[in-house]
């Protein structure tokens, strides 16, 4: 009973997401937007990500100001309530090639891979001209899900200071033996303490700038 029960509240976290699109601008006065588009339209794509393990999104970030900006990504690594690791993904304007420091266009299009390979939590970061992968330490646990925090959770996003983008998280663990990976992806508010709050063991918490 017990894990018909994890089976359906993870079904029903995930069945929001998938082959979904979402538009975030919040209102803001910056005119940054962001598009995020969840798993595939295709059903039997869906399916072979699950059953891989695969956390595949599509974000499309637009703005009339966009355009000559640089774009950094960095990534906390957060265990046991610690932030213990606090590293550049990648920084465009450090990437060696001159014509891929800023941003040519209004939009920014991206698709984010991401599964735990068993040792490690493996993400890549696909842009049109170049793609980036990294490894990061990871427990054993084959729970680990790729959350937008700025669609979950109505972040507040613009240019010139860091926003929170994105976090790998383990599932929030219920005293009925449930799982909830959507309670705290959604929570929206101490982020870089969800450890405490809900017991995480670990998690990856990444930040977004233009500038």
């Amino acid at each position: 009973m017990k894990k018909l029960l994890l089976l359906a509240v993870a079904f029903i976290c995930f069945s929001t997401v998938n082959a979904q699109k979402n538009e975030v601008d919040f209102n803001n006065t910056s005119g940054l937007k962001m598009e995020t588009e969840y798993g595939s339209d295709n059903s039997e794509v869906n399916d072979l990500l699950s059953f891989q393990g695969i956390d595949y999104m599509k974000v499309d970030f637009s703005g009339k100001d966009l355009k000559g900006k640089s774009y950094h990504l960095t990534v906390k690594e957060i265990w046991n309530g610690k932030v213990v690791n606090d590293t550049t993904v990648f920084d465009s304007r450090n990437l060696g090639i001159k014509q891929f420091e800023t941003i040519n266009d209004s939009i920014l299009s991206m698709r984010i891979i991401a599964r735990h390979t068993g040792k490690n939590l493996r993400v890549k970061f696909k842009f049109p001209r170049f793609s980036v992968t990294k490894d990061y330490d990871a427990t054993g646990s084959e729970d680990y899900s790729l959350r937008n925090l700025a669609d979950e959770s109505n972040l507040q996003i613009g240019y010139d200071k860091k926003f929170y983008f994105l976090a790998y998280i383990l599932p929030y663990e219920r005293e009925d033996g449930s799982k909830s990976w959507c309670e705290v992806g959604t929570s929206g508010d101490s982020i870089e303490k969800w450890g405490e709050k809900f017991g995480i063991e670990h998690y990856l918490l990444f930040e977004m700038k233009f500038d």
